[in-house]
Order: structure tokens, then sequence, then C-alpha cells
């Protein structure tokens, strides 16, 4: 039964193989669970037939409705999944009645076959245990069951038993984990899930103080500030594993794969991004730049907040509610961090992707490259700017050239390193990177020229998400804030002709909505003055690299400051702290708090 639920879990069925080879632990770990949970429902009924009967009926459901769920969903079945039971008649008309009815029939068979085998065998399986040893036995189940509430926090028992089995927890990949895991045990690792921490002063009456304060400061801002042109465009374009070589410690590149890019930050508001990711971790970035929201501040157990956080708000605000066309473009695979949903949820109108209704027009690759090119998807977005002729609008543009592994070659390869940050065997994959990045840096001048040519205000912020996971040779202990800065600048395009430059050195991805809004000198909503204020006055805020390298729980956080120092909340000055708390406190309401500040968030700025 172990091995069926590891099978069953939505992927070809030369997984089984693969699992059965390679994931005895977590097989072991299912069975176990299994066992005692069975073991659990025997000594509550002291009736074996209906105990077994049972536990497999409900291996059966959960595995079948994770493999429908992946279907549709394409993630398996997840604690938050528990409050649709109240939905139950619209969650059946999702599934085809021909299998409901098997289904129907064949729990039929299982519930008489175990009335049957426990009214003839029931002197066989008859077990004289006492009431005492049967609550004792409970007692100590349960007990071990309570376990699952901890299993995500670090060095818990539960914690070092699924690392000792090598449970890989694959929040940024549901599916994934469903198939390594198995879906009962990629459940499991989805209960231990605290969002935030509630900061002191939570109240109704504290929230709505700040909104008041925040609704001054807006106003305040906006004296300074210009109204929205009806055509206004703002584009985020995270490029995927950008940041420049050369700034790599110990390493000297030969060449220059970014001279472009280079000239065009000395020109405009432009500096460093602290990343939480390395070698990973493009969603929280991403939701991070979108929400106006913190990583940082979220509990260590929320590493991935579009899959374990987004569905969970009633209201998720984010930038793209300041306009009136929303378009998302993606040239990759959508399945991963349960984009889809979170997208339609943050209220995309379309989102372009590799296998999406609306199909991507541009889909070329270099040749050599399994991903689609950056010059492809800035094609893709040209188009999209010359179809909204009318009222303002929002790209959120994912250039996906650059990811890994880079386990391919160019045709044309110009650059090559010296130094210990790269081992041997990542070298070529090294040199590969650079020829992508130097192609990358062309396509994006190019684009900007093509900018410049439309006749409307376009405010363009460019960004790489985190490192490649290249430099195995470093010490991230020694070099962490190093492997976590990326490059960034913001853009106004020609016809705008108020190119500004701003004084950000080193910022955080929360920051980059307040930043296209001052570069542009477009008036803001209250929420974006509280998040202009945190950009002006407040360091960039992150996770401790060195506690959180590879992406699987929030470190803790720091604030770097413009010259690279790291500094901890106790070193903030007065009114930073305020600022702080401020911030703070609203991304507890919006996330698991009482949402009173949500319309607040959302609203769309007054002409």
């Amino acid at each position: 039964m172990g091995i069926m639920v590891l099978v069953t879990s939505g992927y070809p069925k030369e997984v089984f193989l693969e699992n059965l080879l390679t994931r005895q632990p977590a097989l072991l770990l299912n069975v176990a669970i299994m066992m005692a949970f069975m073991l659990l429902l025997f000594l509550i009924t002291n009736r074996f037939w209906y105990a077994a009967t049972f536990a497999t009926m409900f291996y059966v459901v959960l595995t079948i409705s994770s493999y429908l769920k992946i279907l549709l969903r394409q993630e398996p079945i997840l604690p938050g999944d528990l409050t649709m039971l109240t939905s139950i008649n619209e969650i059946v008309t999702l599934v085809q009645p021909t299998l409901l009815i098997v289904g129907a029939i064949i729990m039929v068979i299982l519930a008489v076959s175990a009335w049957l085998l426990q009214r003839r065998a029931q002197k066989m399986y008859a077990q004289k245990i006492s009431y005492k040893k049967r609550l004792l036995g409970i007692g100590v189940i349960l007990f071990l069951f309570s376990g699952v509430f901890f299993i995500n926090h670090q060095n818990s028992p539960a914690n070092l038993l699924f690392r000792l089995l090598r449970i890989d927890n694959q929040f940024f990949n549901q599916p994934k984990g469903a198939q390594k895991n198995g879906p009962l045990v990629q459940f499991l690792v989805n209960i231990d899930v605290d969002v935030m921490d509630e900061p002191a002063g939570y109240t109704k009456e504290k929230i709505t103080e700040i909104m008041t304060k925040y609704d001054n400061v807006a106003s305040e801002i906006n004296m300074q500030r210009a109204a929205w042109p009806e055509n206004q465009t703002i584009i985020f374009n995270l490029s995927e594993s950008f940041s420049d070589p050369t700034r790599i410690p110990e390493t000297k590149i030969t060449g220059d794969p970014i001279p472009n890019l280079r000239q065009i930050k000395t020109e405009t508001t432009s500096g460093l991004m602290v990343s939480t990711g390395y070698g990973g971790g493009t969603a929280n970035i991403e939701w991070e730049t979108l929400s106006g929201l913190s990583l940082s501040n979220l509990a260590p157990t929320l590493p991935t907040p579009y899959t374990q956080l987004v569905d969970k708000q009633d209201v998720a605000p984010n930038f793209s509610n300041l306009f009136d066309h929303k378009i998302m473009i993606h040239p990759y695979v959508a399945t991963l961090y349960n984009r889809i949903h979170v997208f339609e949820k943050y209220g995309f109108d379309t989102f372009y992707y590799q296998g999406s209704e609306d199909e991507l027009s541009h889909t070329d690759r270099i040749s050599g490259s399994p991903y689609i090119s950056d010059k492809a998807a800035y094609a893709e977005t040209l188009d999209q700017l010359q179809k909204a002729s009318t009222g303002t609008q929002f790209i959120q543009l994912s250039t996906m050239q650059n990811h890994g592994p880079y386990d391919y070659t160019y045709p044309d390869n110009e650059f090559d390193f010296i130094g210990p940050s790269v081992e041997k065997t990542n070298s070529q994959a090294f040199r590969t990177y650079m020829q992508g990045l130097k192609y990358t840096d062309d396509a994006l001048v190019t684009f900007l020229k093509e900018l410049d040519k439309i006749q409307k205000p376009i405010t363009f912020v460019f960004y790489g998400d985190h490192l490649p996971s290249l430099y195995s040779g470093l010490d991230m202990a020694e070099y962490g804030i190093e492997l976590h800065e990326t490059d960034f600048f913001v853009y106004n395009n020609a016809y705008t002709r108020n190119q500004q430059k701003l004084t950000t050195d080193i910022v955080s991805p929360n920051y980059f909505s307040a930043l296209s809004l001052q570069q542009a000198n477009l008036k803001v909503t209250p929420y974006y003055a509280l998040l202009t204020q945190l950009a002006e006055k407040v360091s960039a805020m992150t996770t401790n690299p060195a506690s959180s390298s590879q992406n699987q729980f929030n470190g803790t956080q720091i604030f770097v400051t413009d010259d690279g120092k790291v500094l901890d909340e106790g070193d903030l000055t007065k009114e930073q702290k305020a600022i702080f708390d401020d911030y703070r406190l609203i991304q507890y309401d919006l996330t698991v708090g009482e949402q009173y500040s949500a319309k607040w968030a959302t609203q769309k700025v007054t002409k």
C-alpha cells in the first residue's frame, strides 16, 4: 500500500521503479504511518477488520483525490483543502460521474466485506486487551502523531526524523513532493506551517491608526507627484538568474558579458537587489515585488508564499490592483509554485506560458538552449504593448533564458574565468551562463530602444531574481551577502521625458513597486505611501543567507545598508523602527490577521 501511495500521484509509470529503488525511506515512513493509523483505529474500536478496511479506504481516497487534483490544479491534496468539504457538492461536479459511481461501488463492497469478515472471523481475531492498555496505546500513538505539528520546526524530533529519512518537503513543487514522498507524507509536511508571528500591539484600532497615518502621508507625497496618464504602463521584468559575474569574490572574468546593462545603470535609477534566494526561489522574489511584502517577515516554516499562503488569503493585495489591464508573461511551464491559480487570484487578465490557452507567439530559442530566448520574450511583450490602446497597463514579465541547469553549450562562447569560486565540474556550465548573459544584455538594450519609440509613458523595472548555484567554491558564511546580490534598474521610456536617477544603492524586492511609482513621478495610494517611506528610510530587508542558503526555510531577518553593512532590527534608528513596525503590522494583517486593511491596500489612485 505504501508503494501504491508513492506511485499513483499523477506521474508516469516509470516513477514506480525510481521510487522503489531510490525512495525506500519514504516508503518505510508511509507504511509506518499507515500501520500506526490502523492500530489506532483498532485500539479505539477493538475490531480488526473495521480498522483495516477504514484505513485502506482512507488511503485510497487520499491517493485518488491527490491524483485527480494534480490533473485539475497541478497540486495534491493539502491541509487547506479540508475547508472545502463544506462545498462538497461543488467539488463532486468536477469529478466524472462514472468515477464517482465506481468509487461508491468499491466503498460499498469494502464496507460489506469488512462487516462479513468481522462477523465470521471475530473469534479468530478477537484480542482481549484491557481498557487501560487500549487507552495507553491510544495515548502513545496520539502523542507520536502530534509530531506532525512540529515537522517544519528545525531540529524538533519530527523534523530530525523526516530529515533522517530524506524527506524533501518540496514546498515549491507540491506535485513532485507527492511523487517523491507520497501524498500522505506530503499532506503531513504542509500541516506545520505558521505564516507569521503576531506583532505586539496588533488590534483593529492600531491598524486603523496606521491606515489614517499613511492616508496623510499619501496626501503629502501626492502634492509633489503627477496624476496617472490614462495610458500609463509599468513593466516588471524578472530576469532569471541574472547577476553580474564580475562581482563574484575571488574570480576574474575574461571579457564583459553585460556592457549594455552596465551603461544603462549609470544613466538611470539602479543598484543592487538583495535576494532571499540562491540558485532558486524565483517565485518568492516575484511574490515580494508584486505584493510589496517581505519574505523575511514570515515564519521559518513558510518559505514559499505562492503555494502556502496566497490561496489562504481572502484578499491578496498586489501591485496589479492599481491598473486597468494586467498581463503575465512567463515563457516557461507554469506548474511550479501554483502560478496559474496565484495569478488568477491576483486578478491578472491573461497569463501567457508554455502550454497556456492564450498561446505565446514568440518561442524562439538560441541554438543549444532548451529555454525560450529573452529576445523572444521581449518580442512577446512588445506585442502586448501594441494591443493596449486605452487604459493603464501592468505587465509582469519573467525572462527565462538563463534558467539552470547549464548542461548545454552555445555555438559561440566568448568568456572565460580564473578563480576558485567555480569548481572544475561547473566550469563549462559557468561559461555557458556568462554567454547567456551576453545574449540577454544584447536583447535588453534592443528592447529599451523599442520602448523609446512607443508613444505612451512606460516605466520598466529590470532585476535579476537570484544568482545561479554555480559558486560552490565560496563559503556562504563568508560571502553570503555577495552571493545574494543581483542587478536592477528602473527606466522611463523617451515619451515620459523625466528620466530620474534616485539614490538606491541596495534595495529589497518589496521596494520595487514604490520605486517604479517614484521613477514615473506618479501619485500613490496610502499603502504605496507606506512602501515609499519604507524604501526611502529603511535599509533593504532580507533573510540571513548564512541560515537559509537553500531556500528550505526562511532564515533570521537582517537589514543591509547601502554600504553593505548588516544590521539587526535592534540597530534601526527610532524613525526606521517606527516605519518598520507599521509595515510589519500591516503585513501581518494582510497575511494571517483579520485583513482590516485589505480594502485599503487594494484601492486605486483617485484622480
